[in-house]
C-alpha cells in the first residue's frame, strides 16, 4: 500500500518538505455517468442531454488522439451510431466507459485522413532524461506551480501541438489515462495491453509531452535547445526519472516512496523536474475541446429519434421473447 504521502489526493500527513507538489488530485469524471443517468429516464430531452455528453466526450478524445476536426467529428458520428443499441443495456458507467473509448479508439486507428497516427521518431530514454544544463535551467527558471500553468490558455496550442508529437503507441495510453481519467486497468481493458505496458507507455509519453513543451518554450524565447551530452548519472536521479509516473500516481509502496521523498528533498534539480513534469501532466488534465458545431445540433437530434426507436424495438422483441416462453 502506497504511504499517505504518495497517494493523490490526500491531505493528512503531508510529504516530507516541498515534495508536496507531486500529490495533485484527480478529476471525477462524471459525464458518463451523467449521461446513463440521463438516458436511462428515456425523457426525449433527457435522451438529448445524454447524447450532447457523449458527443464532446468522443469528440475531445478524437481530437486529442488525431488532432484532426473533420476526423474527429466523424469518429463522433459513428461511434454514437453505433452505441444506439447498446445503451439501454449498460448498466454502470465503467462498463460504458470501456465500450465507448474501446470503439473510439479503433475508429481512431482506422482513420486516413492524416498521418497524426502515423508512425513518429520514439525519444529512447536517455533522450528524455534531462542533462545537467537543462536541470540548472529549470532551477533558475523558477516554473510556476502547476496550478498556474493550468490557468494560462496560451498554452494550449503548444500543447496540442506535443501531444500530436507523441509517437501513436504512447499517445493513445496518454490520453486514455491522463486526459480522459481512465485508470490503468481501464486503459490496459480498452487497448489490450497489459497493465504494466501500459504504466511503462504513460511514463514515456509523459516524459515526451514535458520535453516537447520544454523545448518549444526555448525556442520561443530564443534560446539554443543543446544535445544532451551531460546527463544526470547519478544513480539516485536516474532511479528517480524511472518512478516518477508511480511516485505521482501513488502506486510506489512505503519503502520506495520514502526513499524518494528523501532524494528531492535533498536535490534541487530533481525537485525541479519533478514539477515540471507534473506541470505537463496538469496541463494534458486541463485540455478538452468541446463539441459545438451544428453538424453536432443536428445529429443529436437524429439519434434521440433513432435511439428512441432502437429501445422501442428492444421491449417489442422481449414481449414477444417471454410470451414465446409462455406458450412453451
Amino acid at each position: 500500500m502506497a504511504a499517505l504521502g504518495c497517494a493523490l489526493g490526500q491531505t493528512q500527513n503531508p510529504p516530507l518538505g516541498s515534495v508536496a507538489v507531486v500529490h495533485y488530485p484527480w478529476r471525477m469524471r462524471s459525464d458518463l455517468e451523467r449521461a446513463l443517468q440521463l438516458i436511462q429516464s428515456k425523457e426525449s430531452s433527457s435522451v438529448e442531454q445524454a447524447f450532447g455528453l457523449l458527443q464532446n466526450t468522443v469528440f475531445s478524445f478524437s481530437m486529442k488522439v488525431c488532432g484532426h476536426p473533420q476526423d474527429a467529428e466523424d469518429t463522433m458520428q459513428d461511434v454514437l451510431m453505433k452505441s444506439l443499441s447498446y445503451l439501454p443495456k449498460f448498466e454502470n458507467a465503467q462498463a460504458l466507459s470501456v465500450w465507448l473509448y474501446k470503439v473510439a479508439r479503433n475508429r481512431c486507428i482506422s482513420s486516413h485522413r492524416g498521418s497524426n497516427l502515423s508512425a513518429a521518431r520514439s525519444l529512447s530514454l536517455d533522450e528524455l532524461i534531462p542533462d545537467h544544463r537543462e536541470l540548472l535551467e529549470l532551477l533558475e527558471s523558477n516554473t510556476p506551480n502547476p496550478e498556474a500553468v493550468m490557468l494560462n490558455s496560451e498554452s494550449g496550442e503548444r500543447l496540442r501541438r506535443a501531444i500530436l508529437k507523441v509517437p501513436p503507441q504512447y499517445r493513445m495510453v496518454l490520453v486514455l489515462h491522463d486526459m480522459e481519467d481512465l485508470n490503468t486497468t481501464e486503459v490496459a481493458q480498452v487497448t489490450g495491453l497489459r497493465e504494466g505496458t501500459v504504466r511503462v507507455r504513460l511514463h514515456r509519453a509523459r516524459l515526451m509531452v514535458r520535453k516537447f513543451m520544454a523545448d518549444k518554450v526555448k525556442l520561443a524565447k530564443g534560446s539554443t535547445i543543446h544535445a544532451s551530452v551531460e546527463k544526470a548519472n547519478a544513480p539516485g536521479c536516474r532511479k528517480l526519472f524511472a518512478a516518477l509516473s508511480d511516485y505521482m500516481d501513488g502506486l510506489v509502496d512505503d519503502a520506495v516512496c520514502e526513499q524518494i521523498d528523501r532524494h528531492i528533498n535533498d536535490c534541487r534539480p530533481c525537485e525541479a523536474f519533478l514539477r515540471s513534469l507534473k506541470s505537463a501532466v496538469q496541463q494534458c488534465q486541463a485540455y478538452s475541446p468541446k463539441c459545438d458545431s451544428r453538424r453536432g445540433q443536428v445529429l443529436r437530434k437524429q439519434l434521440v429519434s433513432q435511439y428512441q426507436a432502437a429501445v422501442a424495438e428492444l421491449a417489442e422483441r422481449k414481449q414477444t421473447d417471454g410470451g414465446a416462453a409462455l406458450a412453451q
